[in-house]
């Protein structure tokens, strides 16, 4: 017996004139599925506007054709982000969608020895395509609601780039550098793929051993990506978020001014969607709970000019 065929919805504004389509493209009439499009034909201007003029407001793809429809959004992610006639939510969503595909493809893999360069470079495409579109005065506030609070380590690191790149677009830094900085965010917690997981997920308090071991991730993530073209501001952010200003962090024990600005704002975006996150051993935090404690118990060991400038860019964004 053949299972019966499941379907899920995509606006008809995802359907981008001269883009070829790998799956097919149905309408909802009758009570039925009717086919649109075929997979392997090239989407028209007028497919859109013949949509558009009939009222359509949601067309669907079968579930058996997630993965092509996926790599179809991957393809055209700059052009769906910077396309100003698609709602904000809209673009929010099919931003946080494709990153999140992306980035748990690279973290749920078993990696060997070093990243390879095909997931590197949907990594990198991922950043660079979103990076003008994270830039926006309003891109944040409309991607506070995909942003979950049950933690995950590449969603944690998608909330990181996200929070990471508001913060830098406060300072005077050119778009190639929070690229770079952005890929470091993407990539900073890479190396934890490489600890064992009853030790990752350990709900009680850890060993000393233990706290070695998880503490080992930062050298694990660079050591992944050795093979790849990495700027040392990418690098910096990998191997040094965890690095404190008064030199209580590690690996290197780096204080204050020795500590670079973009591993300063990595660590504050880092320990902020930590502590609002569920984890094995800690409840989310409320953000003005997280942000109180960011304020009044961590203050020694973190840039406090940063911290302004995240609680500035939270309040504009009504996610406080």
């Amino acid at each position: 017996m053949s299972r019966p065929v499941s379907y899920f919805p995509i606006s008809p504004m995802m359907l981008f004139p001269n883009a070829m389509g790998s799956f097919s493209v149905y309408l909802w009439q009758g009570n039925d599925f009717v086919l649109y499009t075929r997979s392997g034909q090239t989407f028209t201007e007028k497919h859109r506007q013949t949509l558009y003029n009939n009222g359509v407001k949601e067309i669907y793809v079968q579930s058996e054709d997630k993965p092509h429809y996926e790599k179809y959004i991957e393809e055209n992610l700059g052009s769906i982000l910077t396309n100003e006639a698609l709602p904000l939510e809209d673009r929010s969503r099919v931003f946080y969608e494709a990153s999140s595909s992306v980035v748990q493809s690279v973290f749920s893999n078993k990696l060997p020895g070093a990243l390879s360069s095909a997931y590197f470079n949907r990594v990198s495409a991922v950043v660079e395509n979103s990076i003008r579109f994270l830039s926006s005065g309003h891109s944040l506030s409309t991607l506070g609601p995909f942003i979950s609070h049950d933690y995950k380590t590449y969603t944690h690191c998608i909330h990181v780039f996200i929070f990471l790149v508001a913060i830098l677009n406060t300072y005077d830094l050119d778009e190639p550098e929070i690229f770079e900085c952005g890929l470091g965010a993407i990539l900073h917690d890479l190396g934890k793929t490489k600890i064992p997981k009853n030790i990752l997920n350990k709900r009680g308090a850890l060993t000393l051993g233990e706290r070695e071991i998880i503490e080992s991730h930062p050298m694990h993530g660079v050591s992944i990506c050795s093979l790849l073209p990495l700027s040392q501001n990418t690098i910096n952010c990998i191997l040094f978020h965890h690095e404190k200003m008064d030199g209580s962090g590690y690996p290197a024990g780096l204080r204050g001014d020795d500590i670079p600005l973009p591993v300063r704002a990595i660590a504050i975006a880092d320990i902020y969607d930590a502590l609002t996150s569920a984890r094995p051993y800690a409840d989310a935090m409320a953000p003005y709970e997280a942000l109180k404690l960011m304020r009044h118990k961590m203050h020694k060991e973190l840039d406090m000019d940063v911290f302004k400038r995240l609680v500035a860019v939270l309040g504009g964004a009504n996610m406080l």
